[in-house]
């Protein structure tokens, strides 16, 4: 029997009738694995390989003497062909394992694979003309982030900002960013609730610069792709149980099932992910409890790819502020680092829900079409004491008993767009048309402000108070809503095989209503529309290094919750011109023998109409225009991959000179929380076949340089530099696959602050926690 994939030979030896699928599926995978690929786990199973078997071919019997003996040879052999049982092809499930242990080695080997949903065209790293890095899974799965802000420390240029006491995601990208500012996805399609990292998410996809071109309203720094784990067309999966330790009394354990497979043989396929986790805070109270189910289905037709995922999500976390900054000495206020200044029942709580419908649909070889819509929503409630004042002497810290009851976030999003390719004359064209429409709500019903006694840090006594109860009328209904409606045109324009040129517009109409109070006052209320453009330049030197250039342009309306000024009465319209971003963007994108790939790129990014105040003399009111700027170059090089056989890596460094170039107050100052240089690596060797098992072991620092603490750059949080290793150990138990991996996050202990709001709230980052985890597979 010979069986051919994609035309190439697997092997030339006879085989029994009934072990000729078993045979099948194994030579398919021995040669998958000798073959890297580029596509994503969906993409393999709905584009499976095709596989041909030849009929057993009969070794030619020696001749006979007599007629009659070749008479009896001939009767037998046509006895024999009639008995044979017909060649066996193989099922969908076969042709989906045999794709998945293929890249399982180029996963394995941190090998970036994509997701078309981050550029919607699907088209190679080295066809765009923007920087794309991308944290593989192999990488999550080995280092085992705890948040959004945690996995991008593998990523060029990215910081961390006020994460609203650790309940929101808020991560600075070449310079900008903030909590809710709509930057966040998941596949493709935006999300408002806090946390966007959980056990569903399969890679971490980074678009730097501005995005508005393909996803409408946000800041110039771009966005962050989530991808989801999809449903396979095998039946598989694993039981992972977890065991953590921050220190002898603060321990904790989580449990993850995920079991995935076809449903009948027609293409239709399940997965259904479970997870839970209750541990202590690091701290020294509080304790994290959060619970996720995650069903999703789909369909991989001949053409057409049906996507439908479900998750819930219920938590409870810390409220925590961290600590404070002496604005005197700028050094960190002298208490140990797990001493928290706010009460027990500092805690924040509640559900989210995401669901997600997605069709794409190809009508040729060039020609495809997109549809997704997705709807988010989360509601929390949360409790903290408020440090208003503390005198670093006495250690006497005045706090407001605060905290939000009702929160409530949702969005709900639509998009379609169809890409393809045609020949104009010599020169190919490949499109991208399609349009989009949002419908944001953040909403916060119940605001409580309760004044409360003073605590002394230095010798804190604590359970004397209670949760706030009193509202506060004047700061609740804090509402802010979103409205856009756009379409948008792409087109690569291949002048030659090597160069191309990058044009495309959005046009985008929005709204947007904010304000807060019981009455409710509006402070913005903007409608307007806009015309934006991209352009762009790719030369490939080679078929696996290639130069890029380009030109973005993002936006963002200028609004506010709170009023201006004392008096109140000023209201944002669209008389204020709203944030624009432009960036200019060149580098060099390479992917080496398809194992090691990277990005060098060179940006700067000018973002104008920042809104500024100036008071009016003559009527003792500030009057607000937007004519601020503020501007942010750098340089940024990362690298995921294979450096050989044995050693894999995934590596980054990023230089961001973000500063404000006009503004009566804060020229020249840089911008909150911005690193000026930053860098990662992180390196794993694998044993291969070397010992009884499969043992991988690997580690690396990342490192955050210095940062100002507040615009007015009063004070500094100081560089940090964080280690983690790991190691995992394949084995087998009756015939299950088991791995054992142990973690050490922050090897070293060191105490480090990650971003700030003001100097009296500074996040302390993790301790060092030990982890020891055991998966059984299925």
């Amino acid at each position: 029997m010979r069986v051919y994939v994609d035309g190439e030979r697997v092997g030339g030896h006879r085989h029994r009738a009934g072990k000729g699928r078993a045979s099948l599926l194994i030579g398919a995978a021995v040669l998958l694995a000798e073959c890297p690929s580029n596509t994503t786990t969906a993409q393999a199973q709905s584009a499976l390989p095709p596989v041909t078997v030849d009929a057993p071919v009969q070794r030619p019997k020696p001749a006979r003497a007599s007629e009659s003996s070749q008479r009896r040879a001939q009767t037998a052999a046509r006895q024999r062909n009639r008995s044979a049982t017909p060649p066996v092809a193989p099922t969908i499930s076969e042709r989906a394992a045999a794709a998945a242990a293929a890249q399982q080695v180029a996963k394995l080997g941190y090998r970036a694979m994509p997701s078309s949903t981050t550029l919607r065209t699907g088209a190679s790293p080295l066809d765009t003309s923007q920087a794309v890095n991308v944290v593989p899974e192999q990488v999550l799965k080995d280092q085992l982030p705890r948040n959004i802000d945690d996995a991008l420390g593998n990523v060029s240029g990215i910081t961390q900002t006020n994460t609203l006491a650790g309940s929101q995601d808020a991560v600075i990208r070449r310079g900008f960013g903030d909590n809710r500012d709509g930057s966040i996805m998941r596949n493709g399609m935006p999300l408002v609730q806090g946390r966007s990292f959980n056990a569903e998410v399969e890679s971490v996809e980074v678009l730097k610069g501005p995005a508005t071109m393909l996803y409408g309203i946000m800041d110039p720094g771009g966005i962050v792709n989530t991808i989801s784990k999809r449903p396979e067309l095998y039946q598989h999966g694993s039981v992972t149980l977890l065991g953590s330790a921050y220190s002898a009394s603060k321990t904790g354990a989580d449990g993850l099932l995920d079991v995935t497979g076809p449903i009948g043989d027609q293409g239709l396929a399940y997965r259904f992910i479970g997870y839970g986790v209750s541990e202590d805070y690091w701290r020294n109270f509080g304790r994290h409890r959060e619970m996720l189910i995650a069903p999703s289905l789909a369909w991989y037709g001949q053409d057409t790819t049906v996507q439908l995922n479900y998750e819930h999500r219920e938590f409870i976390y810390p409220f925590d502020r961290g600590t404070a900054f002496n604005p005197v000495t700028k050094a960190p206020l002298a208490v140990p680092a797990t001493r928290r200044l706010d009460e027990p029942f500092n805690n924040v709580w509640g559900t989210s829900d995401l669901i997600q419908a997605s069709v794409e649909h190809r009508f040729n070889q060039d020609w495809k079409l997109y549809a997704g819509y997705s709807y988010n929503t989360e509601t929390f409630s949360a409790n903290q004491l408020r440090i208003s004042a503390l005198n670093f002497t006495t250690g006497v810290e005045t706090r407001s008993n605060d905290g939000t009851q009702g929160s409530l976030s949702n969005v709900s999003y639509g998009t379609s767009y169809i890409s393809g390719g045609f020949w104009l004359g010599n020169m190919r064209n490949d499109v991208l048309f399609g349009g989009d429409g949002q419908y944001r709500t953040i909403y916060r019903d119940n605001l409580i402000r309760q004044t409360t006694p003073a605590i002394n840090v230095y010798n804190p006594v604590y359970g004397l108070i209670g949760p706030g109860t009193t509202v506060s009328n004047s700061d609740s209904a804090q509402t802010d809503k979103l409205g856009q409606w756009s379409l948008f045109f792409q087109d690569t324009l291949h002048l030659t095989e090597r160069f191309a040129l990058v044009g495309g517009v959005r046009y985008m109409d929005y709204d947007q209503l904010a304000g807060k109070g019981k009455p409710f006052v509006t402070n913005t209320n903007v409608s307007a529309d806009k015309v934006l453009p991209l352009g762009g330049a790719i030369l490939k030197l080679t078929d696996e290094l290639s130069l890029y250039a380009s030109y973005t342009q993002s936006l963002k309306p200028n609004s506010t919750i709170a009023p201006l000024n004392n008096g109140g009465g000023v209201v944002l319209g669209s008389n204020i011109a709203p944030e624009e971003g432009t960036q200019y963007e060149t580098g060099l994108k390479f992917d080496l023998n398809k194992r090691l790939s990277g990005t060098l790129a060179v940006y700067d990014i000018q973002k104008q109409n920042v809104l500024v105040s100036q008071l009016n003399t003559s009527t003792g009111l500030n009057v607000y225009t937007a004519a601020g700027k503020v501007r942010s170059r750098g340089v940024e090089l990362d690298v995921t991959g294979r450096l050989s056989d044995n050693w894999s890596m995934i590596g980054s460094y990023g230089y961001t000179d973000a500063r404000v170039t006009e503004d009566p107050t804060y020229a020249g100052k840089q911008l909150q929380n911005v690193a000026m240089n930053t860098a990662s690596l992180f390196v794993v060797y694998d044993f291969g076949t070397a010992l009884p098992g499969r043992l991988r072991v690997g580690g690396g620092p990342r490192y955050v340089g210095d940062r100002p603490g507040d615009a007015l750059n009063t004070f500094v949080l100081p560089s940090y530099v964080v280690a983690d290793i790991f190691a995992t150990y394949e084995t087998k138990y009756q015939n299950l696959p088991v791995i054992y991996q142990f973690n050490i996050k922050n090897l070293f202990d060191t105490v480090y602050y990650p971003s700030a709001v003001n100097n009296l709230n500074v996040a302390v980052g993790d301790a060092r926690r030990f982890s020891l985890a055991a998966t059984v597979k299925f």
